[in-house]
Formats: C-alpha cells, structure tokens, sequence
C-alpha cells in the first residue's frame, strides 16, 4: 500500500437509515424545487435547464503522475477506470440502490523518495458523479501490501486534462479530517465523497465524461422494501 495512505483513522459506521433519511428528500418536494420554480417563472431560470438528457453513462478514464505539495520528490501515479452503473448496489435501506453507483478501478502507485520504496493498491469504485470536466468518484481498496487497508474506502476527484491542465486528489491528501477526544482521526469516507483535485498532473493526463444524474426509478423509496 502507497505510504501516503498508512496514516491513523477512526472507522466510523455509517447507517443506512440515516442515508435513507437524507435520499428521501430526492423522492418529493423540497425548497430547492420551489426555488426552481420561482426562477423559471421569473424568467431567470427555466425549469427545463435542470431536467435530465439522454445519453450515455458518466465516465473517468486515464491514467497520470501527480506532483504532491507535501512530498514533492516522491512518484505518485493513478490509474483511473470508471463508469456510472446507476442503481446496481442494493443495500438494506436502499433495496433499488443509488443514482450514483458505479463501477471500475483505481490504481495507485507511490515511490518514496526517501527510501527508494514503491507501494502499491488497487480499489474497486463504487460511486460516481460529475460536474462538466470534474468529477468525485470513490473505490474500496481490494488489494494492498497493508492487509487493514484492505476494504477501506477512498476518494478522489479528477480535472480533465493532461500535464498543466489537469488535476487529481485523493482523500487522504489534505482533507477527511476529524478531531475526537482532542486527537486528530481520519474518519471513514462516504461514498462520492472527495476534496476538490488540489495537485497538478505532471505525466498522462485523465478524461471525464459527464452526464447529468438520471431520473428516479419507478417506486424508488428510502425504506422500500424492509
């Protein structure tokens, strides 16, 4: 496993029902719809602008060696192989699964400067989302050198573009922290969830292709099916 991410953490569960509970506002009204509609009949706005277009799957693709603020010596390189796959991860409380499930792998490799040591892991991606040439996605580690890394997850967000243009981060990097008993943790990463792509790519270069969320299916409920 990439040295970077041997640091301390704190596992912390998350519930479905609490995951439930907030997806639930997706299925009716909410004052982000009334605003819309104040907007569209303002004229500032139309409602139409926010529906969602047909089109293929949300994708990441490429592969590229970042420079790191923190280690700027070290070799530091993603490989990145992901697509949307919506509703394909049942789960408990979400027995239809989620509009930003996903799908592919991340690789990462990391040789340290300092000890002329190279790490590396694979992870599988379970979500993704995009916004335009940026995208979050997240992977649970399956292979690492370091057994306790093994179905830890992580996330990364990606600018597309190659050598100055552009960019990538991973979760572990500047961001995911939390202070407990007055102690810094890592806690445990939520799916889709990644600080904005802080660090240059240097080498390669990655491509996103973005698609709008889709649409709720037929009888999608939080709590359905329990």
């Amino acid at each position: 496993m990439p040295a970077l991410l041997s640091t301390p953490r704190r596992r912390i569960a998350a519930g479905a029902v609490a995951a439930a509970t907030v997806f639930a506002a997706l299925s009716g009204p909410s004052s982000f719809a009334s605003a819309t509609d104040a907007a569209s009949a303002s004229g500032s706005a139309p409602a139409s602008a926010f529906a969602n277009k047909p089109g293929g799957p949300a994708k990441v693709s490429g592969q590229g060696r970042i420079f790191y603020t923190y280690a700027p010596d070290d070799d530091i390189r993603f490989t990145v192989d992901a697509t949307a796959a919506p509703f394909s991860r049942p789960v408990d409380t979400l027995p239809k699964g989620m509009p930003t499930d996903a799908r592919g792998t991340v690789t990462i490799s990391h040789w340290v400067a300092e000890t002329n040591e190279t790490r590396t892991a694979e992870a599988a991606v379970d979500c993704l989302v995009t916004g335009g040439d940026t995208a979050t996605l997240t992977a649970v580690i399956t292979k690492s050198v370091d057994p306790e890394e093994i179905g830890t997850r992580y996330g990364f967000s990606v600018k597309s573009g190659g050598p100055g243009r552009g960019r990538f981060s991973f979760s572990w990097g500047v961001g995911n922290l939390d202070v407990v008993d007055g102690k810094p943790v890592m806690p445990r990463v939520g799916t889709c969830m990644a600080p904005a792509p802080f660090a240059p790519v240097t080498e390669g270069g990655f491509k996103v292709t973005h698609a709008d969320l889709p649409a709720l299916p037929a009888g999608w409920q939080p709590g359905a099916g329990r």
